[in-house]
């Protein structure tokens, strides 16, 4: 009676096997490459996502009892589009990623055309390279060939949700939720629908995008001779974030979590009102239930906060793994004037500067490697402050919690300085992959594994609560400093 969880990341694809007290019972993991055509431009290839898929997959198999499984739950990165070729299910080019800046000029044209009012007000979403859309202009405005056969009929599109759907089940199902599909700027949101007059607008044809099924329930089969001779219901599917939001049990109108992963996300639940912020937060759809009831959320999008680590360890080669950073950042006291700005892939929320670029300010003599280590975790805290400080209602030293997850949430010392940021106590569950628990809940929502998100609240269960330390006023200017960081980084790839 457990569920398999396949989580296809920015970086690599886990798999776990879920059971019904909501355990992991088994993990498998496989990475995938990252290509960097041009400065900006971040690509996958589908291919190489697809085996890495098999490979975490067979990896947790060898661990359990396959019999046992009742379900696969998917979840995914969400704005990275793909096209694949509906018969062979090859595809003709790599993936663009959610974190490509190569549509940044494109946004510019469609603002300056006057759309950016009417697509916020239909999607909750602002014209920015982040989102799908503008990535599909580009394809057709610089593939012709490639998008000929789009239109045609001939490739499918789709996010990685979907395409790993039509892998698993030879190409049967080309389908995707709400969750996914609001962040393609296709999407009205209003209604849960794909928007005729958002295709008309980006140039995209209705017929090559995925049909729209809810989150949990009969979605799809796997296909055993495509997908590690498993003959299962593909029955719970959602977006990455989202997933988490579900994985942390957020059920409730109010409730928040940030999830640390290549990038950052927080989500506040708003129920079944479609909120609006004028602040930079993202209006987005959470889960639409079989019924078709959508819940909605608020979300803070941070594009670079565990990337930056990985640039630490890749890059610059001066850390190891992402584990030594705490204890390398702990052999300082504090930064001694350092801030690092890591806009990477330019800024997300609450900024949205695509030409913004990363900016490591304050440096001298005496900097150490613990200096920059101790800033790269102080600028994950700063990032998330400036996203919750625009959550309506959000107070620091308010009785209210944040519940956080990823992988850099097992960093003792970066959630404390998070705790003493945001001056709110921050928790952490004992079961940190909660976007792959997310979607094992969904699917075992969908099989009837848990019959109700009251059996899953009674699963979660608390790992270690950070509470709010040290002098306010201190973190108060180390955070202002950090807003003038900001300030000087954008902008910087139009100088």
């Amino acid at each position: 009676m457990s569920i398999l969880a396949i989580d296809a990341g920015t970086t690599g694809v886990t798999a776990v096997v879920v059971t019904p007290e909501g355990t992991i019972a088994a993990k498998g993991y496989q990475e995938f490459s990252q290509h960097f055509p041009r400065p900006g431009w971040v690509e996958h290839a589908p291919e190489e996502i697809w085996q890495a898929t098999l490979e975490a997959t067979r990896e947790v198999l060898g661990k359990v009892d396959a019999s046992e499984l009742r379900g696969i739950g998917i979840t995914n990165q969400r704005e990275t589009i793909l096209l694949w070729d509906r018969e062979t299910l090859g595809s003709p080019r790599r993936a663009i990623v959610w974190q490509d800046r190569r549509t940044a000029d494109i946004c510019s044209r469609l603002r300056d055309e006057g759309h950016e009012d009417r697509v916020r007000e239909l999607t909750g979403l602002r014209l920015d390279p982040y989102f799908s859309g503008t990535k599909l202009m580009w394809l057709a405005e610089h593939e012709p060939r490639t998008w000929d056969l789009v239109q045609s009929g001939r490739y499918a599109i789709g996010t990685v949700d979907s395409y790993l759907i039509a892998r698993m089940t030879r190409g049967t199902w080309h389908v995707t939720d709400v969750s996914n599909a609001c962040r393609t700027l296709l999407l009205d949101l209003s209604t849960g629908d794909w928007s005729d007059e958002l295709c008309s607008l980006f140039g995209v044809p209705r017929d090559a995008l995925p049909e729209l099924v809810p989150n949990w329930g009969e979605i799809a089969v796997s296909d055993p001779k495509s997908f590690c001779d498993l003959s299962l219901p593909i029955a719970g599917v959602a977006g990455d974030q989202q997933s988490a939001l579900f994985g942390q049990t957020c059920f409730d109108e109010g409730d928040s979590k940030c999830t640390y992963g290549t990038g950052s996300f927080i989500l506040t639940n708003t129920g079944t009102t479609l909120e609006r912020s004028d602040a930079g937060l993202l209006s987005t759809a959470a889960w639409r239930s079989p019924d078709g009831v959508l819940t909605y959320a608020l979300e803070g999008a941070i594009f670079v906060t565990g990337a930056a680590v990985q640039w630490l360890r890749d890059g610059l080669q001066i850390v190891g793994s992402a584990a030594e950073t705490a204890a390398i950042a702990a052999t300082v006291d504090d930064t001694e004037g350092v801030v690092f700005v890591p806009a990477l892939t330019g800024l997300g929320a609450p900024h949205w500067d695509p030409h913004a670029r990363g900016l490591l300010i304050g440096l001298t003599r005496g900097t150490t490697r613990g200096h920059i280590v101790r800033a790269t975790l102080e600028a994950i805290a700063f990032e998330v402050r400036d996203v919750l400080e625009t959550v309506p209602g959000f107070q620091p030293g308010s009785a209210s919690t944040l519940r956080v997850d990823g992988g850099a949430s097992a960093n003792d010392l970066l959630c404390q300085i998070q705790a003493d940021q945001v001056g709110v106590a921050v928790e952490r569950p004992k079961i940190v992959e909660t976007t792959a628990l997310g979607a094992a809940f969904l699917a075992g929502l969908g099989t009837g594994v848990w019959s109700s998100t009251d059996d899953l609240r009674e699963t979660w269960q608390l790992d270690r609560r950070f509470d709010p330390a040290g002098d306010r006023a201190a973190a108060d200017a180390g955070h202002a400093r950090w807003i003038e960081a900001v300030e000087r980084s954008k902008g910087w790839a139009t100088l």
